[in-house]
């Protein structure tokens, strides 16, 4: 059953800078993540899974690679309405620019928007990392008689700084908004929160990204001229005019929002537990179903690792690691605190037998790899030592970068035997 109440508008961001080099070649919903995912997938399957299965995503950079995802990817029935389309900025009569931020992508894309029927529309971001039901946030949406909500979400001092930080009164309607507040004005901004939440020290209800608007308010702020972003201009004035419910939200998210934190939401996949759960029956993340063979593994040592489909390891110690699809990982080597993004497809065995693949795609053999993110069909040759850590300076060549003392080895790239990194 579809929700066809709702149209859902996912922002797929503007030039994903922070997140560069894994954006220098595709979008940021179109980076790889959790070894087999795109980034795109959490919030479509978020919708998927709450049944509302109308969905635009929005994006302007390196958009091909997000387009051949999702066309290879969300296929639904014949006579259903279903449908998950991307818009990339295009020129019209009425506009030659590209998208100047969240509120223009969708003021720019009306058009396509309109041509649907909807009485609410679900804006998210393309770069978080969550589950959650949305239709809990519809339903309180409703009987509030809201004309808009905003998911927020409960963080500390230090966190709040980063984040706009609203109030609200006894009914969870939001009074006043401030974009990433000074820390000596933190006092004025505590708010009630549950007391797991206050015990936790996180007294600060944070926007999320995560918006419903009514259809008919939607229209009316989108033919207003002059303002281009939802979190800095939008949403502060709306609230002055219009009943702004808060729906808080308590359980995992986090905003991928550098290099760091996309490290972090990884590696923390390979926790006991871990907060983001890909086991949920019920929240399942969706993806592309490529046909692979199982993974084989010979005389590993592997601790807190996870690893996808098609693999082939011979390493001697894989520990908090994530290794995505078709991976290859070579005899005595090590590999600690990583994320290996996998390749796109398999060395040809003729290839290899007349020698014609000099540095196989992967990892060699008796290499040392710790703190590092490797992107898709990276080449490492044998007796390769790459030690992250904060001893690193920030630096980048053309086949690797680093930032705070994170190692990305670039997309495609070909790092020669025996280099010390």
């Amino acid at each position: 059953m579809i929700n066809n109440k709702v149209l859902s508008i996912i922002l797929g961001g503007g030039q994903g800078s922070r997140l560069y080099p894994l954006t220098e070649n595709r979008s940021k919903p179109a980076v790889p993540i959790a070894g087999k995912y795109r980034l795109v997938d959490i919030p479509i399957s978020n919708c998927i899974n709450s049944n509302i299965k109308r969905m635009f995503v929005l994006t302007q950079f390196n958009s091909a690679s997000l387009n051949k995802h999702i066309k290879n990817t969300y296929h639904f029935s014949f006579f259903s309405s279903a449908f998950v389309d991307v818009l990339a900025a295009e020129q019209t009569i009425n506009s030659g620019e590209w998208f100047q931020g969240t509120a223009d992508a969708v003021r720019q894309s009306m058009h396509h928007f309109l041509a649907h029927d909807f009485e609410y529309a679900l804006i998210l971001s393309g770069d978080q990392l969550y589950q959650m039901d949305f239709n809990e946030m519809i339903q309180a949406h409703e009987t509030s008689g809201a004309e808009i909500s905003i998911a927020t979400y409960p963080v500390d001092a230090k966190d709040a700084t980063s984040f706009g930080i609203l109030k609200t009164n006894d009914e969870n309607v939001i009074t006043s908004f401030i974009e990433k507040p000074d820390a000596s004005l933190l006092p004025d901004w505590i708010s009630n929160v549950s007391d797991e939440m206050q015990n936790s020290g996180r007294h600060y209800l944070a926007s999320m990204g995560i918006y419903i608007f009514n259809k008919d308010l939607l229209v009316k702020l989108m033919n207003e001229e002059g303002t281009v972003d939802f979190g800095k201009e939008i949403i502060p004035r709306a609230i002055e005019k219009h009943k702004t419910l808060s729906y808080q939200y308590e359980g995992y998210w986090t905003d991928i929002g550098n290099i760091d934190s996309f490290f972090e939401a990884n590696l923390g996949l390979t926790d006991e537990i871990p907060q983001f759960n890909l086991y949920d029956n019920d929240q399942r993340i969706y993806t592309n179903a490529r046909v692979l063979p199982t993974s084989k593994i010979s005389g590993t040592l592997l601790d807190k690792t996870v690893i996808a489909d098609g693999c082939i390891i011979h390493a001697a110690k894989i520990e908090r690691s994530v290794i995505g699809i078709r991976s290859r990982i070579g005899e005595e080597s090590t590999v600690i605190k990583c994320y290996m993004m996998g390749n796109d497809h398999y060395e040809l065995l003729e290839d290899v037998e007349q020698q014609k693949v000099k540095i196989f795609m992967g990892i060699g053999e008796r290499c040392f790899i710790k703190n590092v993110i490797l992107d898709k069909n990276c080449r490492i040759g044998d007796d390769v030592r790459i030690n992250g850590g904060s001893h690193l300076k920030d630096k980048e060549t053309s086949s690797y970068f680093i930032k705070d003392g994170i190692v990305v080895i670039k997309k495609d790239a070909y790092i020669p035997k025996g280099t010390i990194i």
